[in-house]
């Protein structure tokens, strides 16, 4: 597994925060509404500020939390990102900084493109990012350096 280097924090001041009644809240820019900010949440929008910032994906293009049916169960992918012709093209599963990326994480993602067949699967917790690309010819993938660019 080949970790990327990634520092989702340095978004962190791009976050808009609220607090009410000791709970503090986040604006989603792609679902126009405040959620709570839970560790996960805060990492799915770090993600999202950086996949627009600084690798250049469109926000029309991105998806947030949409259900989707994974062997007859529903299911939430956390982002899907679209190319301009309109086609999945990287699925990002985001965790807790606590979670580790593991082979646990790993199979939920396949899992969820078992269905989408996305060309790029991305699985951070913020410290630990991975990116791999999908050969569905070779049924294999290959973990790459970065991230791709749209």
């Amino acid at each position: 597994m080949l970790l990327i280097d990634l520092d989702l924090t340095r978004f962190q001041s791009r976050l808009q925060l609220s607090h009410e009644g000791g709970q503090t809240f986040v604006f989603d820019p792609l679902r126009k509404k405040k959620l709570l900010l839970s560790p996960e949440e805060w990492i799915r929008q770090l993600l999202i500020r950086y996949l627009i910032a600084q690798k250049g994906y469109a926000p029309g293009r991105l998806a947030v939390e949409q259900r989707l049916k994974v062997a007859g169960q529903n299911r939430r992918f956390d982002l899907l990102a679209y190319d301009k012709t309109g086609l999945p093209f990287l699925l990002a599963e985001c965790k807790a900084p606590e979670v580790k990326i593991n082979q646990k994480a790993f199979d939920q993602i396949a899992a969820y493109n078992y269905v989408l067949r996305v060309p790029y699967l991305l699985l951070t917790n913020g410290p630990q990012t991975i990116c791999c690309e999908m050969d569905y010819e070779e049924n294999s993938y290959r973990f790459l350096e970065e991230i791709p660019s749209p």
